[in-house]
């Protein structure tokens, strides 16, 4: 894997963890795309880092449970204005 790309995909998990970030605000605070970010932390980051990837994988889970609730505050957040 090219040196670029690994470190991309460890700053992408780093920033995920530290921040308990989405993987569209780290996409954001990274400058590529979401699929980006996705495709690194899924696919690329468990042959880099297992320990890293399975941290990762808890807060893209613990995300995935919420945004039901994160959708319905914002919808709620917007017609209350």
């Amino acid at each position: 894997m090219r040196p670029d790309i690994e470190k991309r995909v460890i700053d992408s998990a780093l920033y995920i963890i530290e921040y308990k970030s989405t993987v569209r605000a780290t996409a954001k605070f990274l400058g590529v795309s979401k699929s980006t970010v996705h495709n690194d932390v899924t696919d690329r980051l468990p042959e880099i880092d297992t320990d890293l990837a399975e941290q990762v994988r808890m807060i893209l889970d613990l995300n995935k449970e919420e945004r039901h609730i994160r959708g319905g505050e914002a919808t709620k957040k917007k017609y209350k204005q």
